[in-house]
């Protein structure tokens, strides 16, 4: 008897789209002939061909080299890998970065808000802390990286709701193998500067408990990171 799954429980049997759209990736590979060492269309000519959106398909690319199916090049373009093993298959790695971004723009930017309204001035320090850990550790990935989730957490906190801190801890835990692969590509110094500027002024504004200034300084934060990750 096939099991109905309950109310709240996700779809085992519903693949992620970027998995959909890499297996249409490789169908296109066939289809067209494209041997190993050569180059795909490029991002938007390969996006009008699948009809996807052009984060959808660089989705499905990063999984796709991930799984030692295509090469990225950076100023180059993306290549059919020549490696001769085995090719493994496209990895399950949960949300794709897109859409992690896109619920961290829903709830980040209305948790800054409400950290700006709530915050204490114990949890402003906490704040500013993970921002100066984030300068010192600038040149240090596995440092940064540390130091960004626990800014981010400290402004949960500061909300003064503690669901709010679970929800920052699951949406940080889903930053799998797809995410970090995408910021390989795409972070560079400029970003790493940017996004310190950036926590700077959502700092600001909230420990000056500006409620729309706070709304206002993580919307752009946010928007920023994924206009970075998806131009090309």
């Amino acid at each position: 008897m096939k099991k109905t799954p309950a109310p709240n429980e996700p779809s085992t049997n519903e693949p992620r789209l970027y998995r959909v759209v890499a297996a249409r990736i490789e169908d296109l590979i066939r289809a067209e002939n494209i041997r190993a060492g050569e180059r795909l269309p490029a991002e938007r000519e390969l996006a009008a061909k699948l009809g996807v959106s052009r984060t959808s398909l660089r989705e499905a690319l990063i999984a796709l080299e991930l799984s030692g199916k295509v090469e990225v090049r950076g100023g180059s373009g993306v290549y059919v890998s020549e490696q001769v093993a085995p090719q493994a298959d496209v990895p399950t790695a949960g949300p794709g970065p897109f859409e992690v971004l896109a619920a961290r723009r829903l709830i980040e930017v209305e948790m800054a808000a409400m950290a700006a309204r709530h915050a204490s001035d114990s949890a402003i320090d906490a704040i500013l802390v993970a921002v100066e850990q984030m300068e010192q550790h600038h040149e240090d990935r596995s440092g940064n990286e540390s130091a960004d989730r626990n800014f981010h957490l400290a402004i949960a906190r500061a909300t003064g709701n503690s669901a709010m801190v679970g929800v920052i801890e699951y949406l940080w835990s889903q930053r799998g193998s797809l995410w970090h692969k995408l910021k390989e590509h795409f972070q560079t110094e400029e970003l790493r500067q940017q996004t310190l500027i950036d926590h700077r002024a959502i700092f600001a504004a909230i420990a000056s408990h500006d409620v729309a200034g706070a709304r206002t300084a993580m919307r752009a934060h946010l928007d920023r990171v994924t206009r970075t990750f998806s131009r090309g």
